[in-house]
């Protein structure tokens, strides 16, 4: 059987063209993701995603969203709730750790039923980078915390909640976008640190969570790491840093091919992406032009991105709490109880 292409495409807004539809039957990526620009009603989003699946003939091929609540959430009232920011979260675990990660862990239950009611199985969430006073705004309170203990136990509850939905957590944005103080949508975060700092900070949250199934990079260069190229195009980051010293074995996405911090054309940044050793390209504006690029760059999934993908889908199993939406109502009284300034 043919393994899908190693891209996930974006498409234009909230019906499929015709041109869209054999655009991505004759390319057969491995799946897609959606944005503000393709949301509407539930129905009408719903329909949306079962006609992407059907465009490429797999009723399986995974639909990922930016569903982080705060800020980044494609699904908005009034027919999807309001979700806090992250750091709200992280700020309630600072009080009483206890009851952060309860809250993490129902806000992405919650997150999750949203995601999964529109038949999308993958949310982009958790955000491990770390909370600097440097950092970006781009990232701002969508981190847990300034530190890297709080990120990764609240990272980890985040997963867990999603997980329990049947929906696949993405952590993000390997190996720590903390540190970049400029955004990454417009030009290429330099980073100075040096690599125990970053052992020491960014690369632990992602280390503590290796064994969850997907990630996504950070369009940043490393000085200490790799001089020369960011970490989505430099075969020694995703060898030595991502592989091997944080220990992450899952499926690699490139974060978005079309942000600014890449330069050169997008074929040649998907070609560059894949030969560093991301498994999968992705793509995320629904420009024809540029997706037809990519995909003539692009070749199906490699063995050990097949291996990586299946692995996932049996993690997720394994993870689903069969008997979770039973409890959805009382999830959401719990978590206003625990953060009633959001509620």
């Amino acid at each position: 059987m043919r393994k899908p292409r190693a891209a996930i495409f974006g498409c234009a807004g909230p019906d499929l063209s015709a041109e869209e539809r054999a655009f991505f039957r004759d390319a057969d990526p491995l799946g897609f993701i959606l944005f503000a620009r393709n949301v509407d009603t539930p129905e009408r989003t719903r329909r949306l995603v079962d006609e992407l699946r059907s465009s490429v003939a797999r009723a399986d091929a995974p639909v990922l969203i930016d569903q982080e609540g705060g800020r980044v959430a494609r699904l908005r009232p009034p027919h999807w709730r309001a979700a806090p920011p992250a750091r709200l979260l992280g700020d309630l675990y600072a009080r009483n750790p206890e009851q952060g990660l309860e809250a993490t862990k129902l806000n992405s239950r919650l997150l999750a039923a949203d995601v999964a009611s529109v038949g999308c199985d993958v949310d982009c969430l958790p955000c491990l980078d770390i909370a600097y006073p440097e950092t970006h705004a781009v990232i701002g309170n969508r981190a847990y915390s300034d530190r890297p203990e709080p990120v990764a136990a609240l990272g980890r509850a985040a997963a867990e909640g999603l997980l329990a939905e049947g929906v696949m957590p993405v952590i993000k944005h390997i190996p720590g976008h903390g540190l970049a103080t400029v955004d990454s949508h417009e030009s290429l975060p330099v980073v100075s640190a040096s690599w125990a700092e970053l052992e020491r900070t960014d690369f632990l949250p992602f280390k503590l969570l290796s064994d969850l199934p997907w990630a996504m990079t950070g369009h940043l260069l490393f000085e200490a790491i790799d001089p020369k190229d960011c970490i989505t195009v430099s075969a020694h980051a995703v060898r030595d840093v991502i592989r091997d010293h944080i220990g992450f074995d899952g499926l690699l996405l490139s974060d978005d091919l079309s942000m600014q911090a890449l330069g050169g054309a997008l074929g040649d940044r998907a070609d560059r992406a894949i030969a560093a050793g991301c498994d999968i390209a992705l793509h995320c504006n629904g420009n024809m032009d540029e997706m037809v690029e990519i995909a003539g760059r692009t070749s199906s999934m490699s063995e050990a991105a097949g291996r990586r993908f299946e692995a996932g889908r049996a993690f997720l199993t394994r993870h689903r709490d069969p008997a979770g939406k039973k409890g959805l109502v009382e999830a959401a009284k719990r978590l206003t109880a625990l953060l009633p300034e959001w509620g």
